[in-house]
């Protein structure tokens, strides 16, 4: 009996710029500003057939203690910037910008990004965030910040039961109302929207873009993450550390669609994972170690303890056990960076991982704070990668290598073409935008 052809899944590459997953230390590692190495790992993601490239975004030089981050002190270019410039090296690839909807303007990112898509032949997508940071903030001319009850995390929509438009849910639709000025047939009308945030009117000035809408990204697990998600995105990048947690998840996120006219493959999951390939498992397990080892250096395990502790805890050994001081929920210590989750909870996990294993404040960090790994060999990779899809896991996955720009090299070579073989991803590209490969509907239903 022929075995069943793998439900299909979906790939993307996230270059990782600033942050502690990249290994700086790797001779390999090279910059992370120079166009060459952005056009580097484009290349090597089209020559895969991923279905986009995905850029993260930061606002302003995070400060820890007073002093620039480390990691930002040579800054992070525009997103949308360098995607128009990677539309003319690439032909298939989708390019995802993450955009920040506090510190913009609707009418102003949908031409934008509209125009990226002209210039990319309908390959645009957007990575709808927000930001609550006074900090970030003050490099604007409003030098503000919006309450938490406006950020996306609590989006709501007039179809929920009355619960108002954040700003936030209010600029996507709003940007979606300007791509619809322009019909299909290339006919503009005028727009006018009055609403909570934006009250605007006027002409668009970009005819309709190849795919009509660009593809809109959202990343949250929170429960009002999900809904926002199932009421606007069409991709959510998320992050669950087990099977078990992202069927969870997955299973959670498609059943939210129904009330907002959607079909389950309307939104696509994709988590955000990394990956360690070696020759055999017990080989790509020692590489694992060691490059955990190097993403948290000593000092890079004392600066994560205080992220969370919100304290000064630079007194404190590496290789000694967590503080017994509670955190700080109020600190100022860490500027520009987001907490992720309530300290004291976070906190707590971390005392009784640290205990019941043992482990040292740095070996505590480096276990608490890995994402979601695929490590083995390219067969049990590929193999492992298939069941997260074929099991409703998840749709497909967005790869974040731990070195700059070369890290999906091995995975392009070595996993997709068993992927391929074995009929859970594409060997050629069978459309020309991002909505065809991703397998979503046109806004306007053309082919």
């Amino acid at each position: 009996m022929t075995a069943p052809t793998p439900k299909q899944m979906h790939l993307a590459a996230h270059f990782p710029g600033v942050n502690n997953t990249t290994v700086w230390a790797d001779p390999r590692s090279r910059s992370q500003i120079d166009f060459s190495s952005f056009e580097h790992l484009a290349r090597t993601a089209e020559r895969g057939r991923f279905d986009f490239f995905f850029l993260a975004e930061g606002l302003r030089l995070r400060e820890h203690n007073g002093r620039i981050h480390d990691l930002d002190v040579v800054g992070r270019p525009e997103s949308l910037t360098v995607l128009s410039a990677l539309a003319a090296v690439t032909e298939r690839l989708g390019l995802a910008a993450t955009v920040n909807t506090t510190f913009n303007e609707p009418y102003e990112l949908a031409r934008r990004l509209a125009t990226l898509d002209h210039l990319s032949d309908g390959r645009a997508a957007w990575n709808v965030v927000t930001s609550s940071d006074a900090f970030t903030g003050e490099n604007f001319r409003r030098g503000g910040y919006l309450d938490r009850a406006d950020l996306p995390q609590v989006l709501g929509s007039a179809r929920t039961g009355g619960t108002p438009y954040t700003r936030a849910a209010e600029f996507v639709a709003t940007a979606r109302e300007l791509w619809d000025t322009w019909t299909p047939d290339g006919t503009p009308r005028p727009f006018r929207h009055q609403g909570q945030h934006f009250t605007i009117e006027g002409e668009f000035t970009v005819p309709r873009s190849p795919q009509g809408h660009p593809v809109v990204i959202q990343a949250g697990d929170s429960p009002e993450g999900r809904e926002f998600a199932a009421s606007a995105a069409d991709v959510i990048f998320t992050r669950h550390g087990t099977l078990e947690a992202g069927r969870t998840f997955y299973t959670d996120v498609k059943a939210r669609l129904a009330k907002y006219g959607r079909q389950p493959d309307d939104l696509k999951i994709m988590p955000g994972v990394t990956f360690v390939l070696g020759d055999s498992d017990a080989e790509a397990q020692e590489s694992a170690a060691e490059i955990r080892r190097r993403q948290i250096s000593p000092q890079n395990a004392i600066l994560a303890l205080e992220q969370v502790w919100g304290r000064d805890l630079s007194s404190y050994d590496p290789d000694g056990p967590l503080p017994e001081i509670d955190p700080d929920p109020d600190s100022g210590l860490v500027q520009g960076r987001v907490r992720n989750g309530d300290p004291l909870a976070v906190a707590a996990r971390w005392r009784a991982l640290s205990e019941a294993k043992r482990l040292s404040i740095r070996q505590t960090v480096i276990e608490a704070t890995g994402r979601q790994s695929f490590i083995g060999s390219p067969e049990t990779v590929a193999s492992e990668l298939i069941e997260f899809v074929s099991t409703d896991a998840a749709d497909g996955f967005i790869l974040v290598p731990h070195l700059t720009p070369s890290g999906l090299d091995d995975f392009v070579d070595r996993v997709v073409p068993l992927l391929q073989e074995r009929g859970a991803f594409r060997s050629e590209y069978t459309g020309s935008t991002l909505r065809s490969h991703l397998g979503l509907v046109d806004p306007v239903g053309k082919d």
